[in-house]
């Protein structure tokens, strides 16, 4: 997902989700594993981009590869829905990927998401590619998601 940051860069990112927190009430949070608090990566909800073909609020995650396949990313999602539907009162959340991603389509699909192939779309802000294919995931609020059916 790009080149390696700066520090700097790193600091300014860090910088600019606090500000997008702090003025939208919604945002990235940090993902750390509880056992050891290792930080892994970070998940969350983001406003979608204007120069994409749809509008709403989208959840997305980005974890550490040695994180993958441990259930992090699903489990983050969880609760990031959760805040979504019960916190902010969102009526939909969107989730976006390559169509090539089956990982993230995978975590969309356990969280209760569905795809409708007529919403996949070409992102405008990737050259033409094997990245620009993207698929559109959503949920509403009391559709059921995964969280529901969770033991207490």
């Amino acid at each position: 997902m790009g080149d390696l940051l700066t520090r700097e860069q790193s600091d300014a990112s860090v910088a600019q989700f606090q500000a997008e927190f702090d003025q939208r009430g919604y945002g990235w949070w940090a993902v750390e594993v509880r056992a050891t608090g290792g930080f892994i990566g970070f998940a969350g909800l983001d406003q979608v981009d204007d120069d994409m073909p749809f509008t709403g609020v989208e959840i997305g995650w980005r974890l550490a590869r040695s994180a993958w396949g441990q259930g992090y990313a699903t489990e983050a999602a969880l609760t990031v829905l959760a805040y979504g539907f019960d916190t902010l009162e969102l009526s939909e959340i969107l989730a976006v990927t390559t169509a090539t991603n089956s990982r993230s389509q995978a975590v969309m699909r356990r969280i209760g998401m569905t795809r409708d192939p007529a919403d996949d779309f070409d992102d405008p802000t990737v050259p033409e590619g094997p990245l620009r294919p993207n698929v559109l995931y959503r949920i509403a609020r009391g559709a059921g998601s995964r969280r529901d059916r969770r033991e207490p």
